[in-house]
């Protein structure tokens, strides 16, 4: 019989847990669940005897693989991975996966949620602006920039995309325009929506030389990862440019900096992307089984490492 472990610091809901539970003893393993824990040391402890892991963004470090002998699978239930040290789970032989596409609808219902709200200055008094008629920028194509971009389209805004590894003719078929570059991207959008994960190759990418390429009244919505974005460059820009506005899903570092722009600026206190009723039940089920399948069949269809 295999442990199975579900370990998270933010809880699913009580409904997410029965359901996953019922996945994996009805496959003849045991769940196991640590939630709410305040120290790194608690993980450890419980993972020494799990064979498979299942956490939110809860970090998977070194330490904790070090510390888990049996440990065979650890899925992240979300799409984002970067909470999990990939190169020691290659080391240890342990197969890392994330479950793309079942918080995608809950995040592109929050940008959407963000877009209005800025663009109603917060819900402050005063005069504010419309989503429709105005052009819609994705940045990556993928399940979450599919579906803002049909959001989007409903609303009546024009939407284009860029994203090197989504062939044009997908794009063109779903009524949005691909772009060549990112250049141009940043240089036409009213409303940019950032959609890249966090990697080497991303991280501080969308710069000052980026940013100020947008056009007059943009607003960038960022439900990505706070580390794609140049903070000081995009401060330096909201100082040289009045027009431009900033709402991100999580604080970014330079938070007080940034609270400085007043209405120009709004970040959720935790990240919420993925916070509702309906996205909670669906991850969580997927990990435990690609868990179960894992074990039966050998199934690695996410793998990310």
């Amino acid at each position: 019989m295999r442990k199975i472990l579900l370990a998270t610091e933010k809880p699913f809901s009580a409904a997410a847990v029965a359901e996953i539970r019922q996945i994996v003893e009805q496959a003849g393993d045991v769940l196991e669940t640590l939630e709410k824990y305040a120290d790194p040391a608690q993980l450890a402890a419980a993972a020494a005897t799990a064979d498979a892991l299942i956490v939110r963004s809860d970090k998977v470090t070194r330490e904790i693989i070090a510390a888990a002998p049996k440990l065979k699978i650890i899925v992240r239930a979300g799409a984002g991975y970067d909470n999990l040290d990939l190169e020691a789970c290659t080391a240890a032989g342990i197969t890392a996966m994330n479950t793309p596409g079942q918080n995608s609808n809950a995040v592109a219902e929050l940008v959407i949620g963000l877009m209005t709200y800025m663009a109603r200055n917060q819900f402050a008094p005063g005069t504010g602006s419309e989503l429709r008629g105005k052009k819609l920028g994705i940045h990556a194509y993928g399940n979450v920039g599919r579906l803002v971009a049909a959001i989007g389209k409903g609303a009546g805004m024009t939407v284009e995309a860029y994203d090197p590894f989504v062939g044009n003719d997908t794009m063109k078929q779903e009524g949005v325009t691909p772009l060549k570059t990112v250049e141009e991207l940043y240089s036409t959008a009213d409303y940019i929506s950032i959609h890249i994960p966090a990697t080497a190759e991303t991280k501080h990418s969308i710069n000052h030389p980026l940013l100020a390429r947008l056009p007059k009244n943009a607003t960038i919505i960022n439900t990505a990862r706070k580390e794609v974005i140049d903070e000081q460059g995009l401060i330096q820009l909201m100082n040289e440019r009045p027009d431009i506005k900033y709402a991100a899903d999580v604080a970014p570092d330079a938070d007080e900096e940034f609270k400085t722009f007043g209405t120009r600026y709004y970040a959720t206190k935790k990240k919420i992307g993925a916070e509702t009723s309906e996205a909670n039940i669906n991850a969580g089920l997927a990990a435990a089984r690609q868990i179960v399948e894992y074990f039966t069949t050998g199934n690695q269809r996410y793998k990310v490492n």
